[in-house]
């Protein structure tokens, strides 16, 4: 049996009506574009809905769209234990200048990394994440280098090389 996004959207909006879902037209993947607000829910229901059971988190990213729309875009791939040709792609559409959403870390382990690097990379800042700083760029970078507005010829400091012992990272917050 094909997934069909159609009958997927209607079964996120039953279970989770402020989500808003919508399929998302001439894709490969079935997607649905939801509410930011209501990202953590739909992939609850996703995760949990017997026959769907998306229990294995693929990825998470962030597009950049702020030129011509003045949007963020954050996707999450999940997978189904079903059937494991089922992956289906949700996202939410954010504001660019001042990118905010809440977490989806307590729904599934794996995106706790995936939405560091999303901050770091885009300044996608996650409410309620529990550990939400810098992953792959050091502490003293300024900007975030996957925006399209970051000026690619700018120059960062360079950092002295760090003794653990001497002089260890920042503590977390």
């Amino acid at each position: 049996m094909a997934l069909d996004a159609a009958d997927l959207v209607a079964r996120v909006r039953a279970a989770v009506p402020a989500s808003d879902a919508r399929a998302v037209a001439s894709t490969l993947v079935p997607t649905i574009e939801v509410g930011a607000d209501e990202m953590p829910d739909v992939l609850s229901f996703l995760r949990d809905a017997p026959g769907l059971e998306f229990k294995l988190f693929v990825d998470a990213t962030a597009i950049d769209r702020e030129t011509p729309k003045g949007l963020l875009e954050v996707v999450y791939v999940v997978r189904s234990v079903v059937d494991f040709g089922w992956s289906i792609v949700v996202k939410s559409a954010i504001d660019a200048a001042e990118p905010m959403m809440p977490t989806s870390a307590g729904v599934y382990a794996g995106v706790n990394w995936a939405e560091r690097e999303i901050y770091d990379m885009f300044g996608v800042t996650f409410e309620g994440h529990p550990d939400l700083r810098r992953i792959l760029m050091y502490p003293e970078f300024v900007g975030h280098p996957l925006r399209k507005t970051y000026p690619y010829q700018k120059r960062q400091p360079l950092t002295p090389e760090r003794d653990p012992l001497t002089n260890p990272w920042p503590k977390r917050n």
